[in-house]
């Protein structure tokens, strides 16, 4: 340290210290519990009815004072993996059986803290009107992350198609089937890529959210649904650590208001129903 610069230390001790605790907090990262006023919150979704819904929730929570941006995906493991990592603060596609089984696997600390909507899957054919229809030996898609997967297998397991070891488990897989009387022939496929797999296989389980965005009617197409009242219904997700922050409130009391029930009613017609 030259002279100089000591004495002006001296002379000016109060305007050092900002100085140096300027230059500190510049280096810092800015804490992922906290959401600067000034930005927007980041909610991550899914491309089509989660988007669509989001952006009512957004015009609602807007007029309440806090400015949402929506981020899109295309998948179901990123938005999970954007939020562990602080690129987006919530995020509103999954059930929490996914998101139970996403954590299992990873060291992220997410929570849900909201329930959103219900959305029964269903199966779909282009060659036959009722999953009874199809053939033995009938080759049939479903989602191979192992939550969905389960979900598909426990829906022919409950319409007794095919027997499962244990049909409460949330990984229940191919390999757990105990008793496949049609001898049915599973295809596991990226659930974004089931939709497009239906003219290939004589049926596919499909997410709703994915069969709106291909121009399925989820009430009128599938050839086998879930019960409205099933175990996978929707969420909101946050870091552990943001749990109780005020935003999270606001972002849960603007999607669950009445404005936004009556965009998904009026919006899905049933397809997708509100849980509040």
């Amino acid at each position: 340290m030259t002279a100089t610069l000591r004495a002006r230390r001296k002379l000016f001790p109060v305007a050092a210290s900002i100085a140096t605790l300027g230059t500190v907090l510049a280096v810092l990262p800015f804490p992922t519990s906290a959401l600067a006023q000034d930005k927007p919150l980041r909610v991550g979704v899914t491309a089509g009815p989660h988007a669509e819904i989001m952006e009512a929730v957004k015009k609602v929570a807007a007029e309440r004072g806090l400015p949402i941006q929506i981020v899109e995906f295309t998948d179901y493991v990123i938005p999970n993996q954007a939020l562990a990592d602080g690129d987006i603060e919530a995020n509103s596609f999954q059930h929490e059986p996914y998101l139970l089984n996403q954590m299992s696997k990873t060291k992220w600390k997410l929570t849900k803290v909201a329930y959103t909507i219900a959305s029964p899957m269903g199966f779909y054919s282009g060659k036959y009107e009722s999953f009874d229809a199809l053939p033995t030996g009938a080759r049939v898609a479903i989602q191979n992350d192992p939550t969905n997967g389960a979900r598909s297998l426990q829906l022919l397991h409950n319409e007794g198609i095919l027997k499962l070891r244990d049909p409460k488990s949330p990984v229940a897989s191919v390999a757990d089937i105990v008793e496949n009387p049609k001898k049915l022939k599973f295809v596991e496929l990226d659930a974004a890529q089931l939709a497009r797999s239906i003219p290939d296989v004589d049926a596919a389980a499909v997410n709703n959210n994915y069969a709106v965005q291909a121009g399925l009617d989820p009430a009128t197409d599938a050839i086998l649904s879930e019960p409205v009242d099933n175990p996978w219904v929707n969420i909101i997700a946050v870091r552990e650590a943001d749990k109780d922050q005020p935003w999270v409130a606001k972002l849960i009391d603007a999607y669950r208001s009445e404005p936004v029930k009556q965009f998904v009613e009026t919006r899905f017609k049933g397809t997708y129903i509100a849980t509040w």
